[in-house]
């Protein structure tokens, strides 16, 4: 079986409060995005992973994709199978791709084994994985809260508007991300913002609370910011913790001479 794992951007991205557990009560809108990695499972006398394309950091047998094989092989008989992740998608850029890639090796042993695991149970597994893992249960927007594991449907639509995505060649580590962030609760909830204020006016309402301490820390993402907001963009922001840039366009955009030697994609919605 093979299968396109898509990744995210955030629209919004509040810091709530610290939890008891060491994690953060975050509210922020998933938007999925058609830039794919490729995953490819097959049958096979033992259980083996294979990488290629973009380089992921860290041993191969610490991969999220073989803790969702093993994570589903601890409750059901599962046969051995091959697992192989054509890596399209930046790592440490903020959107989601490992993320992604686990939660459709979730999906698709469920498929190919005929486990009839309802969305609720997939979804239940996909969150002991990662905070963002559940998402990708989906095929559409969703709401985030808790650990962004606590999903809920929201009306917000970028249909017919254009993306561009940029990931510069820095590496914002999680942890000092937020350690960056003094929590707190915002006057109006994201999900108010993506649904009621009209898309013009985002950029004077919708933040991501990473962006203060990150861009002090690394200027040039804020400059890449800038750059699409130059460019025409109607909104542009910082997607999770970074380091990925994005726009959103009215029309298409061809602005990779733009950023010469940086990660670019760029599609419809």
């Amino acid at each position: 079986m093979v299968t396109f794992p898509p990744c995210k951007i955030n629209l919004g991205l509040n810091i709530i409060a610290k939890r008891p557990d060491g994690f953060h009560d975050i509210e922020t809108c998933f938007y999925p995005i058609p830039w794919t990695d490729i995953l490819e499972i097959i049958p096979s006398e033992e259980l083996k992973f294979n990488l290629s394309g973009v380089a992921i950091p860290g041993q191969v047998k610490e991969n999220i994709c073989l803790k969702a094989y093993t994570l589903l092989a601890n409750d059901f008989d599962l046969p051995a199978v091959q697992i192989h992740v054509h890596k399209v998608l930046p790592t440490g850029a903020g959107l989601g791709g490992g993320s992604s890639d686990a939660a459709f090796v979730l999906r698709s042993l469920n498929e190919i084994f005929k486990l009839d695991l309802t969305q609720e149970k997939l979804v239940g597994y996909a969150a002991a994985l990662g905070s963002d893992c559940a998402f990708f249960m989906q095929e559409h927007a969703m709401f985030g809260t808790g650990r962004g594991e606590i999903l809920s449907p929201t009306k917000v639509s970028l249909h017919g508007k254009f993306i561009v995505l940029v990931k510069p060649d820095i590496h914002v580590a999680t942890a000092d991300a937020y350690a960056g962030v003094l929590p707190r609760k915002p006057s109006q909830s994201i999900q108010e913002i993506v649904e009621q204020v009209p898309m013009s006016e985002w950029k004077n309402f919708l933040v991501n609370d990473f962006e203060e301490s990150v861009f002090r820390n690394f200027p040039a993402i804020r400059v890449l910011k800038d750059k699409l907001y130059q460019a025409g963009a109607i909104y542009a922001s910082m997607s999770g913790s970074g380091s990925s840039v994005f726009g959103i366009f009215n029309q298409p955009q061809d602005l990779k001479s733009e950023f010469p030697g940086l990660i670019f994609w760029s599609g419809e919605l």
